[in-house]
């Protein structure tokens, strides 16, 4: 195993723990999440997903490395993803109740701008 596996689990949890922040349940509005938030979570698990697989698969090699610090990047991966276990199902229902709040919106300036043509023609 070379240095590029410590050095990719170091950057899956650098890109973990931002997108940890950025997604935090207690932000009050999740309106500014995108798809990519996700498709981005995604691709660093997957990533690490095969790392670890690499590195599972080779032990021996494991002494090249810093074992210590691979031990610690794999368990704060591990806590990374424990975390988002926790959270993910709380941000969902937040999603759905923004997904509800901006159909909402939306059907209420649909009904105005009906509103309006139809008291144009009246007037």
């Amino acid at each position: 195993m070379s240095a590029g596996a410590l050095e990719t689990l170091r950057q899956v949890n650098d890109s973990l723990r931002s997108a940890l922040l950025r997604l935090h349940p207690e932000r009050g509005h999740c309106s500014a999440i995108q798809p990519q938030d996700f498709s981005d979570l995604r691709n660093q698990i997957l990533r690490a997903g095969e790392c670890l697989r690499r590195i599972s698969a080779n032990p021996e090699a494991a002494a090249d490395l810093e074992a210590a610090a691979v031990e610690k990047e794999s368990l704060e991966y591990r806590s990374h993803l424990e975390h988002l276990k926790r959270f993910l199902p709380d941000l969902h229902a937040r999603l759905l109740a923004e997904k509800a709040r901006v159909e909402t919106a939306k059907t209420r300036a649909a009904a105005v701008g009906a509103w309006a043509r139809a008291s144009r023609k009246t007037v």
